[in-house]
Formats: structure tokens, sequence, C-alpha cells
């Protein structure tokens, strides 16, 4: 992921015990409700309601690459960046650190689209997203 977009959100947050796999690091699905819930951070900085009647956000495709196992404990940062912002998506790269010493521990990418919620069709991105994104 490049790092030249637009940083969205900076989230730190301690990694929980019920994180932790048989391996006893952190299972690769927890990253993703690690960058969840930054998104929904992001989301809830924005001027207006980033869901409703009219539109909603949905997930199309995330990429990511573990680089580095979490173990515990640990407290980890989740940087978002707009990466690229098109007419009914928004593709928003993440950056998983350590905050003690900025190991990476995966980076990626989720594309999220914009729907009419009662047909689930694409449609323009809202003007406060794109305003917010660039």
């Amino acid at each position: 992921m490049s790092n030249n977009g637009r940083l969205l959100l900076e989230h730190d947050l301690e990694i929980r015990w019920r994180d932790l796999d048989a391996y006893e690091h952190v299972n690769n699905a927890s990253y993703l409700t690690f960058m969840e819930e930054a998104r929904i951070r992001w989301f809830n900085t924005l001027p207006q309601p980033w869901r409703g009647p009219e539109w909603e956000p949905v997930v199309a495709r995330i990429e990511s690459s573990f680089r580095a196992a979490i173990t515990y404990p640990a407290t980890i940062r989740v940087s978002l960046i707009a990466a690229r912002v098109g007419n009914t998506s928004l593709a928003v790269g993440h950056r998983i650190t350590d905050i003690s010493d900025d190991r990476l521990y995966a980076d990626g990418v989720t594309v999220l689209v914009w729907v009419d919620p009662r047909t689930q069709r694409p449609r323009q991105l809202p003007h406060f997203v794109r305003q917010a994104a660039i």
C-alpha cells in the first residue's frame, strides 16, 4: 500500500487475550476486526451520518499482507489512509503497527462501495465522504 494518500485516522488499541489463537499470536481474523473498528471510528468523525435510508458503505474487497505476528501483550496502532477516491467507492489503505517501535504487522487495502440500501446497487459517493477523503 502506498503511503501517498491522506491520513484519515490513527487508532490505538490493546490486544486482548481473546484475540489470540492456539499458537499464542493474534489470529488473522482479528486483524480484520481491528481494521473494521478503525473504519467505524473514522466514519463517526464524518459531518453527516455515514449510513441511512439513502446510502450505506459495504466492503467490496479486502487485501492484507501479514508482515509479523502480534503477540500478547501489545498495543497496536491502526492507520487508515485514503488510497483512492472513485465515483462510488473509496479505497482505504491500512497499516497495523506496534506503537512502541513502529514494527509493521500488516498492511493492505479495503475497498468500500456506497450502495442504495433498498436496491444494493452502487450509488454516488456522498459528497461529505469525498471531501473527508481528499
